[in-house]
């Protein structure tokens, strides 16, 4: 996987490879598009906004290397405390870390800068979620983690086909959907980004229940 199909994405995700953050300096920097990552038979999907710039764009694995006070550690500390996950915390790719039931990806799979893509950056990734959710049969919950992600999950599912339902369901943490027969059905979460875990506007409390909420809902 090496799409080069937004050049602000391409530029940066590459510079940061390059450049590296001075506690990674001897560490070889992934500085490509980022795959998905889980069980190929999930039940659950959990979606991203995007790669961390030196975390998942350093380790070339979803979620994974942005530090102990990271997404990816406050995300696997939560699904290992739900019994879906092997480890507490998100490393490295070697760090044996399981998912039972579980894969995560995101809406955009290059880094951008100042976690901020563009629409057309975000429409130009989706393509990848549409076939990552023909290859995973299974699902039968999404886990949406934050806006931009909620509404990156619906968007794909436009480009498959899929007539939505109306309203059409708006992001609310906590907020579940039901999207129609046979559909996965729709969970919004507060990203846990550093800015919403350090602010306490995202509390573990608050994650454990949402995450425990996806859970039930996929029959895990």
């Amino acid at each position: 996987m090496n799409c080069r199909a937004c050049p602000r994405l391409v530029a940066y995700r590459e510079e940061v490879a390059r450049k590296k953050r001075a506690a990674f300096r001897d560490q070889e920097y992934w500085g490509r598009p980022v795959p998905g990552f889980g069980d190929p038979g999930a039940r659950l999907l959990i979606l991203g906004l995007a790669p961390a710039a030196h975390g998942a764009n350093r380790t070339g694995r979803m979620f994974t290397g942005d530090g102990p006070r990271g997404a990816g550690d406050f995300l696997m500390a939560a699904l290992h405390r739900a019994g879906l996950a092997s480890l507490p915390y998100a490393r490295a790719r070697d760090d044996g870390l399981e998912l039972f039931g579980v894969y995560l990806s995101a809406v955009v799979r290059c880094a951008p800068p100042g976690n901020r893509p563009t629409r057309q950056e975000i429409e130009n990734c989706l393509p990848f979620l549409v076939e990552e959710l023909r290859i995973l049969r299974k699902l039968k919950a999404v886990l949406a983690l934050g806006r931009i992600a909620f509404s990156g999950y619906l968007r794909a599912l436009e480009l498959m086909g899929v007539t939505l339902p109306r309203p059409r369901p708006r992001f609310s943490h906590g907020a579940a959907y039901e999207l129609g027969e046979g559909m996965p059905a729709l969970i919004a979460s507060y990203h846990p980004s550093r800015q919403n875990t350090q602010t306490g506007r995202l509390t573990q409390e608050m994650f454990d229940r949402v995450v425990r909420l996806a859970k039930e809902a996929a029959g895990l």
